[in-house]
């Protein structure tokens, strides 16, 4: 099966459009934001309301049935620290971020923090702080759903505090909850909700693929066993060619990342694995290029490394062959 029919006539292949389309920054940002990114399959996935009630209700033993009680208002136009956000919603008297993440970040509350921030900004509006009445504001409740190689416990918690650059108490606190969603962890969790149990499945079974199969195949063949099994199944064939690009472009992002920053890009430990590094960098560049129609200098900031490495790299696959 060829990648290129099953992105053939979407807008992956033609062109980014609407919010995912590239825009110049604001003259005036608070904090770095950008503009490449695509949508992750998880937030893809959640982006349904149905869904997104459903973990709702299986994190907290709650029993909501009426979509409306849910109002999302993720920030759709912005990504901070290089991350766009997933998702974030109000429902009763809370104010929820989820988020998805495949590789551990200790900045994460820092992130929320901010995220937040601008959140009960927009959500309080033109009021006016100065008035003798207490304005109340919903609960926040910050959850990381992670499933990554890094740790392997259930579960554990980052707290803002352990950012502060001194030891003293401070005056914020900020908890970040996080949950590990690989295949196997937080049974309770996943025996309540469904979608996502089927979402870890899912990624589970790439990761067994690609022992011995390329990315593009491994990507595939998973979405075409999910959908004979019934796993996640009327999403993967309504969204099959987003998920498809989505998931080759989340891993080839991954695995890119660790190559340079755990290897290093300049420090291989043989000639042989250098040469990997430099050809899978270049496919990867170049497979954002084509799949997301980025640019050159695009396609590099989006795997956060320059167009002098991407350079390099063609000249020493060059010079080896």
């Amino acid at each position: 099966m060829n990648i290129k029919e099953n992105l053939k006539n979407t807008d992956i292949v033609n062109g980014m459009r609407g919010s995912d389309s590239i825009q110049s920054p604001p003259q005036q940002a608070e904090q770095p934001v950008y503009f490449t990114y695509k949508d992750r399959v998880f937030r893809l996935l959640y982006k349904d309301k149905g869904r997104l009630l459903e973990l709702y209700n299986a994190l907290n033993d709650t029993c909501y049935t009426n979509e409306a009680d849910l109002t999302v208002n993720t920030l759709e136009n912005a990504i901070f620290m290089k991350m766009k956000n997933d998702v974030s919603f109000l429902i009763g008297y809370s104010m929820c971020l989820y988020e998805h993440q495949s590789t551990y970040c200790p900045n994460m509350p820092l992130r929320g923090f901010l995220y937040l921030a601008d959140l009960y900004k927009r959500h309080i509006k033109d009021i006016d702080l100065s008035i003798q009445k207490k304005i109340t504001i919903p609960t926040p409740h910050y959850i990381i759903f992670y499933n990554g190689t890094e740790r392997d416990e259930e579960e554990f918690t980052q707290k803002l505090s352990e950012s502060f650059e001194d030891s003293t108490e401070g005056c914020l606190e900020l908890t970040v909850r996080t949950l590990n969603i690989n295949y196997g962890h937080n049974k309770a969790l996943m025996d309540k909700c469904r979608t996502l149990a089927d979402y870890s499945y899912f990624i589970a079974e790439i990761r067994k693929n690609l022992e011995t199969m390329p990315l593009k195949s491994a990507v595939i063949t998973a979405v075409d066993t999910c959908i004979r099994k019934d796993i996640l199944r009327d999403f993967l064939l309504e969204q099959k060619a987003e998920v498809i690009s989505m998931s080759i472009y989340e891993y080839n992002e991954e695995y890119v990342k660790k190559t340079l920053y755990e290897d290093g890009f300049d420090n291989g430990h043989s000639k042989g694995k250098q040469e990997g590094i430099a050809v899978n960098l270049v496919e990867n560049v170049e497979a954002l290029m084509h799949n997301l129609n980025l640019n050159l200098e695009r396609a590099c900031q989006s795997l956060s490394i320059t167009v002098a490495d991407y350079e390099k790299a063609k000249e020493e696959i060059k010079s080896n062959s």
